[in-house]
């Protein structure tokens, strides 16, 4: 299998280690139920038959996370792209609508 680094072009799976599913997202601590969210999180992983994202890190390379979306019935990757320039989920604006500085 080869995963296509925005560095490094495509290479070898072997240069990467795995990490997991990209969809689960840590769940606020603060919330009503927190520890049965944080057990679900840690715990229960989907084993889907198709399109998957996942984190996978190019150890052997340019030392980078990437988010590689694959078809884990094939093994064939559709694209790859940096970590970092994954959008994360917008922050809660406070009380009143405005946005701190």
């Amino acid at each position: 299998m080869r995963i296509p680094c925005p560095f490094c072009g495509s290479r070898d799976a072997h240069e990467f280690s795995y990490l997991g599913d990209a969809t689960p997202r840590r769940p606020d601590p603060a919330a009503p139920g927190a520890e049965a969210a944080f057990f679900d999180y840690v715990y229960l992983r989907d084993n889907p038959a198709g399109a998957f994202e996942e984190w996978w890190y190019h150890a052997a390379g340019c030392r980078q996370w990437l988010k590689v979306a694959r078809d884990t019935r094939t093994h064939a990757i559709t694209g790859a792209v940096l970590a970092r320039d994954v959008a994360a989920p917008a922050a809660p604006t406070p009380a009143g609508g405005e946005t701190a500085r």
